[in-house]
């Protein structure tokens, strides 16, 4: 059953937002983040115009007479990857274009996806270490520097982990993440196995590559996005280097020679 088109401003404005930042706390691209928010403003008639920088959303929305009606910004801490909130929030941009629902069913809707648990723990840990496993295959790793890739990922994750939840600094995350995979990699290479475990040691982090990011910020650029692309483009280099420095200090530390 439909609504009327015509929803309070003070009231669609807020919500608009909280829409837009839980897409782009999702690690949506900006592009995508702009389409979906005109495409539900549309919907109840309101023509919008939105800001959309990397942590933060500023829109306004004008009636059908033209004269603003809300202005408003919000900003986020932090911007992560869940595609739940993402697809999620796309579908429900549709089904508000074609059944017109009233903003205390888009306010439920939202909070139902913003809740939802994501994978248990050591799923995560155990996929993502098959996930590394598989790399070091990829890249020509025998069976046990497979073996090896696993745990280094199972155990680097962890970390990366429990410092997420401390909110220690992403960039130092990273870079201890990185070095708690690559110690264990030099220190079974260390223990006198006799075994060459190159492949190991250079796919066990690839689970720290900001990959969602860096697509983000080529498709940013494209668009015309030119402030989002750079500065996630630098995000991503930061997060590189950060693994570079981490396998660098192992190196050191284990006296390996090139």
């Amino acid at each position: 059953m439909q609504v009327p088109t015509f929803v309070d401003a003070r009231i669609f404005g807020p919500l608009l937002l909280d829409i837009g930042i839980a897409l782009l706390t999702a690690g949506a691209s900006s592009r995508r983040v702009r389409i979906t928010m005109v495409r539900i403003a549309a919907a109840y008639e309101y023509e919008l115009h939105v800001d959309i920088a990397p942590k933060s959303i500023s829109l306004t929305l004008h009636g059908s007479n033209a004269q603003e009606a809300f202005t408003g910004t919000r900003s986020t801490a932090g911007v992560g990857v869940n595609f739940k909130i993402i697809s999620g929030i796309s579908r429900l941009s549709w089904t508000i274009t074609e059944k017109k629902w009233s903003i205390n069913e888009i306010r439920n809707e939202l909070n139902r996806l913003i809740n939802l648990p994501g994978y248990p723990q050591l799923v995560v840990l155990l996929v993502v270490g098959i996930a590394g496993a598989a790399f070091c295959y990829t890249f020509g790793g025998d069976t046990f520097e497979m073996l090896i890739t696993f745990g280094a990922t199972f155990c680097g994750l962890l970390v990366k982990q429990y410092l997420a939840r401390k909110s220690v600094n992403p960039y130092f995350c990273t870079y201890l993440s990185a070095l708690m995979a690559a110690l264990l990699i030099g220190a079974v290479y260390k223990a006198g196995t006799g075994l060459q475990l190159e492949h190991a040691f250079t796919t066990s982090v690839l689970f720290l590559i900001p990959g969602v990011p860096m697509i983000n910020s080529f498709t940013d650029l494209i668009e015309g996005e030119i402030l989002n692309g750079i500065e996630r483009g630098f995000n991503v280099l930061i997060h590189a280097l950060a693994i570079a420095l981490a396998l660098s200090t192992v190196m050191v530390i284990y006296n390996f020679q090139g």
